[in-house]
């Protein structure tokens, strides 16, 4: 058992926090395997830091030096004057883990591992990488990499890496923190931040993760007080929870994240049976999750950078929306676009507001974006006022001007910029940002002024957009708790329709009134007990997708029908499927006057059971308007969902038809989340397709129900 396992929870969290900390903030730092060189991986941390300033004390180790670049070499860990906060370790692989136990051995809290040649490599390379990861938890000590490219801290000169960017120019403190799986890319975009101007608390890139993840990277700048913003790049997610919990963390926090996802995971060969699966996907998923932590996720660096880049302003209006003021009905027309597609709301001017306009230009545009015309270059108070009727009247909480080259020109440069930036310092709380051509001096100015500059106005909408998206996320209130589920047992194997329905009815969700019946004469029993018409379905574990091989008769309607239709049912069985599980036939009461639904239940290999809904038919097979989240969750998130999918009109009265129950609806899915929740690995998916959800006030009803399972003895779902 290691020194962090036997303490305590709370002090092993605050044990780990203090690891991380020290991480982003080392007073003192080893490098193991240091190098005289400053061009080699062991030499360039030394060479950085002594260039920047560090303001801890370095200590290199080296057995074959007695001084390396000018400061005092030791010969081995043991040897060191001090316990490092901060231990680099560049080292040969095989040694590695001996170095790290030695660092354990004298208190050192974390240590990042430049060595390659673990998991990366293959069996040999995962069992060394054990053999250290057990060296480090024997001693409580938290592990950087390996295979990582390290930490850079410009605030205080801890350059913790070998990486070559900083040749190029070495980043600008600031307030953006940087977390990434990846070294190189990790680089170039520290590298591109500082081309944006963008300053840096931190940059960490995690390599392998063995022990730190990402989630750890978040919950470290989550606790970083000199981080106000998170910019994340992930090619993979290893620790699912983890990560979810320092989400979680930072919107709390009001500290916004943007994440750069990369990649789609393959969806396995036990999920390409569930219709629910095929629509959901891996990468549906993730969406899904990072917006219900209110995290905004970039689809390029560009994006990424520009949202970091204004989320430094602290505004995150929940109610957000924009006015622009511009000297161009061209750009007014593209910020339009823009924002349209962004779902960024601009609403007119007031009536009042565009008369008071009017009067000033005759010839402007007022309703929104503002057209004050070249006219201000006449008189440069135009602007102002234009740009302050724009916040006072209209009542936006962002402001986008477009004033292109015409800051940059010397003749207008000083006055305009007085004129904005009096009404900046008159509404701190708005939103201020300019889209503009000028020299870095000039746009500097406007920066510090308290505008954020963009080059191209429809990137700034775009970034306007998402400073709204964080605003919601952290004014957001707790959710209602989950219902109480009861707890079901599990088949052994996955069942027919029956048996699962059997199971979902335990947990409370309404399935259609139907009997399973092995031969005809009780088809005809059950069919004159239901009421005419019915619903005939083949009952096998192994017919999945009985629709297609023509296991499903509609409209059933008297006992003859029956007869005939249980013969035909067991005939297209013993085609279709020869060696399939006939169990007989399934009759159900057939349901009218409802609108057609899919509920369904994935396993997401990170994040565990998924819940969709969406309406049936072409809505989900062609169009996939389908809305997923997490499991599991209350009724009041159940509603939300399905009025957020596009074909929720339908559902709500569209076109007179007659408004659909709901709220038994939001029941039921709530109820399917728990059930999820609470079933275990084991439960692989669930489809119920169609739910039929019927005039409000008459309940919602699965007409047809399938539940995957594992099996029972697989020790891999134990």
């Amino acid at each position: 058992m290691s020194a962090a396992d036997q303490m305590p929870g709370s002090l092993a969290d605050m044990h780990a926090d203090l690891a991380l900390g020290r991480l982003l903030n080392p007073r003192s730092v080893a490098v193991i395997g240091a190098s005289d060189d400053a061009l080699r991986i062991g030499g360039r941390p030394i060479a950085y830091m002594r260039s920047q300033g560090f303001s801890g004390r370095l200590m290199p180790v080296n057995p074959n030096r007695t001084q390396i670049q000018g400061l005092p070499a030791f010969a081995s860990v043991a040897a060191l004057p001090e316990t490092p906060d901060v231990a680099i370790v560049a080292v040969a692989a095989h040694l590695a883990p001996q170095v790290v136990a030695d660092l354990g051995a004298r208190g050192t809290p974390a240590a990042i591992v430049f060595s390659a040649g673990f998991a990366e490599m293959g069996e040999d390379g995962e069992r060394l990488q054990r053999r250290m990861v057990e060296a480090a938890r024997a001693h409580g000590v938290r592990l950087l990499g390996p295979n990582s490219l390290g930490v850079l801290n410009p605030r205080i000169g801890f350059y913790g890496s070998f990486s070559s960017v900083v040749e190029m120019g070495f980043p600008k403190p600031g307030r953006v923190g940087i977390a990434s799986q990846s070294g190189a890319y990790g680089s170039h975009i520290l590298g591109i931040a500082r081309e944006f101007g963008i300053g840096v608390s931190s940059c960490v890139m995690s390599g392998n993760e063995c022990d730190i993840s990402l989630g750890d990277l978040v919950q470290a700048f989550v606790n970083d007080g000199d981080t106000d913003v998170i910019a994340v790049y992930s090619e993979g997610i290893r620790d699912g929870a983890r990560l979810l919990e320092a989400l979680e963390a930072a919107r709390l926090a009001r500290k916004p994240v943007v994440m750069m996802k990369v990649g789609t995971s393959a969806v396995g060969s036990a999920a390409a049976q569930s219709h629910t699966a095929s629509i959901a996907g891996n990468d549906a998923v993730t969406d899904a999750v990072l917006a219900e932590f209110g995290v905004v996720r970039a689809r390029s660096t560009e994006h990424m950078l520009d949202v970091a880049r204004l989320a430094t302003r602290r505004i995150y209006p929940a109610d957000n929306s924009l006015g622009v003021i511009t000297v161009s009905g061209g750009a007014g027309v593209i910020v339009s676009d823009a924002a349209e597609l962004a779902g960024l709301p601009m609403p007119e001017m007031p009536a009042a507001a565009q008369r008071h306009l009017k009067a000033l230009i005759p010839f402007a545009a007022p309703r929104n974006p503002v057209d004050c015309t070249a006219q201000f270059m006449n008189d440069l108070s135009i602007a102002g006022r234009f740009a302050e009727a724009v916040v006072a009247e209209g009542g936006y909480r962002s402001v986008l001007g477009f004033f292109t080259y015409t800051v940059g020109a010397e003749s207008i440069a000083d006055g305009l910029r007085a004129q904005l930036k009096a009404v900046r310092d008159k509404h701190p709380d708005r939103l201020f940002v300019l889209s503009i051509l000028a020299s870095r001096e000039r746009v500097q100015q406007y920066e510090a002024d308290g505008f954020t500059v963009f080059e191209d106005p429809a990137r700034a909408v775009v970034a306007i957009e998402a400073m709204g998206r964080f605003g919601r996320a952290f004014a957001r209130r707790p959710a209602q708790e989950p219902p109480r589920v009861p707890a079901v047992a599990l088949p052994g194997a996955t069942p027919s329709e029956a048996e699962a329905k059997r199971v979902l009815a335990e947990a409370g969700i309404a399935v259609a009134p139907e009997r399973a019946c092995a031969n005809a004469r009780d088809a005809v029993a059950a069919a004159e007990a239901l009421g005419f018409p019915v619903v005939l379905k083949i009952l096998s574990p192994d017919i999945v997708h009985k629709s297609e091989m023509g296991g499903v008769l509609l409209n059933v309607a008297n006992a003859g029908a029956v007869r005939e239709g249980f013969a035909l049912l067991m005939e297209r069985a013993a085609l279709a499927t020869p060696d399939a599980r006939i169990e007989g036939v399934l009759v159900a009461k057939q349901l009218s006057g409802g609108v057609e639904c899919i509920l369904g239940i994935q396993r997401d290999p990170v994040f565990g059971p998924v819940a969709m809904f969406g309406l049936g038919g072409i809505f989900v097979e062609v169009m996939k308007d389908v809305v997923l989240r997490r499991c599991p969750f209350g009724e009041d998130v159940a509603e939300q969902m399905i009025r957020g999918i596009q074909g929720a009109p339908l559902l709500l009265g569209a076109r007179g038809k007659p408004v659909a129950d709901v709220k038994a609806l939001a029941a039921m899915l709530s109820r399917l989340s728990v059930f999820a929740h609470q079933a275990g690995p084991r439960l692989q998916s669930i489809d119920l397709n169609p739910v039929l959800a019927l005039p409000q006030g008459q309940g919602a009803f699965a007409a047809d129900a399938v539940v995957v399972l594992s099996s029972a003895s697989d020790p891999a779902q134990g």
